[in-house]
């Protein structure tokens, strides 16, 4: 027993990223109720540095809803001073940041490389890519789509049973870099899909009459960040001509409105739209991509984290989809599908009145561009460990997630257009 748990220690140990740590740093959750608790919340915002975790930014808060936030150590006292004068109703969700990153790796899968139920570093997450195409080569093939701002290869896997003329639904993983739980559940859609065909009925049948199109990691630089400097990294990792800060938000990046709502002109917010539209170089390879493909792919799935949400357009504005009625209640089944295994529940709606609105969106894009099933996908959990969820929930996760995708695809394939 004393054997296993040095195991675990030294695993724990090896398994903290390097680079910035986060002792004594606490994540708050405030109850806005009202406009004036809003004004407050901006207030503190101008006051400390804070990084909000959800929303993505302040000017996103809206009365009766949480918001959640990171503080750094030397600002808690104040933050809770500020919090406790100002009546504002809030819990401490992380008590520790330093403890709780090191805590998500608590897998007791004992594996050196690649694992699906551990977090991988980009090494792995590359050498996967390259093995699983390698030993599938029935199912599976490897291409390059584009290069990263620092120079990766941005590679894709095409799965699904070779064929002409098949219908393809194109999924990502890893727009934010922090969302460990995304990049994930897209290596554990790819293992199920070569595991379970020709022995699965379901899974053989939607691989026999669809493909898909899967990008383990969209913003490579900022992963490989988060693993060797700053675990809460969640831009890429551009440079900004007359700034000495880094990075836009590729998620408020593409031609949907923007840089009009619910993003940032300056290149030091957390949202940052860029400096121009689709600026920056992994949104560019992804637009080419699907604009090149664009009369085979019939849906576009963007998995992040976290919330629990089953998001479609728009999130630019409050309009309303042309079918609307249609994606509505396909997410509501999707989600309902979802909950089957785990009990674990989703909200689901358009994005702009489920979550905040956002201009700039890939699913917006990818919507506008006519792919008329677009949804993104908010994964666990509610914010208990929001962006270091434990690798002990990346199985169940990942399993409850699966079902939803298969569901989505057998629809999509029953309504081709």
């Amino acid at each position: 027993m004393l054997a296993l748990l040095i195991l675990i220690s030294v695993g724990l140990a090896s398994a903290h990223p390097s680079g910035e740590h986060f002792e004594g740093e606490k994540v708050f959750r405030v109850n806005i109720q009202d406009e004036k608790q809003v004004d407050l919340m901006h207030l503190l915002a101008n006051k400390v540095q804070v990084d909000f975790w959800k929303p993505d930014s302040v000017s996103q808060i809206r009365p009766e809803t949480t918001t959640d936030f990171r503080v750094t150590a030397d600002q808690v006292v104040e933050v809770e001073r500020f919090l406790e004068e100002s009546g504002l109703p809030y819990e401490v969700l992380i008590d520790d940041l330093n403890k709780m990153i090191s805590a998500q790796f608590d897998s007791l899968v004992r594996a050196s490389g690649h694992s699906y139920e551990k977090y991988n570093s980009w090494e792995k997450i590359e050498a996967w890519t390259k093995q699983i195409a390698e030993e599938n080569p029935a199912l599976v093939t490897r291409s390059v789509i584009g290069t990263t701002f620092e120079g990766r290869p941005m590679y894709l896997l095409k799965v699904g049973k070779h064929g002409a003329n098949k219908p393809a639904i194109f999924m990502d993983c890893g727009f934010h870099a922090r969302e460990w739980i995304s990049p994930a559940f897209c290596q554990w859609f790819v293992r199920e899909a070569v595991r379970t065909y020709g022995t699965e009925i379901r899974m053989t049948d939607i691989l026999d009459k669809m493909d898909f199109y899967i990008l383990p990691v969209f913003n490579i630089d900022g992963y490989v960040y988060t693993w060797t400097k700053n675990r809460m990294w969640r831009k890429t990792r551009s440079t900004i001509a007359g700034s000495t800060c880094i990075g836009t938000d590729p998620n408020r990046n593409f031609d949907a409105g923007w840089c009009e709502i619910g993003a940032s002109n300056n290149p030091c917010s957390e949202t940052y739209c860029g400096p121009s539209v689709e600026s920056e170089k992994e949104t560019q390879a992804l637009v080419k991509f699907i604009q090149e493909n664009l009369s085979s792919i019939k849906a576009y799935i963007t998995v992040h984290s976290y919330s629990q949400m089953m998001l479609f357009p728009y999130s630019k504005s409050y309009a309303l989809t042309k079918n609307h009625v249609e994606l509505n209640t396909l997410a509501k089944a999707t989600v309902k599908e979802l909950a089957t295994l785990h009990g674990t529940e989703y909200t689901y709606g358009p994005g702009a009145s489920t979550i905040y609105p956002a201009a700039g969106g890939s699913d917006d894009w990818a919507y506008d561009q006519g792919i008329k099933y677009s949804f993104t996908f908010e994964l666990r959990d509610k914010g208990r460990y929001g962006f270091v969820l434990p690798e002990s929930q990346i199985r169940p996760t990942c399993e409850e997630t699966l079902l939803a995708i298969k569901f989505l695809s057998e629809y999509v394939l029953n309504h081709l257009y």
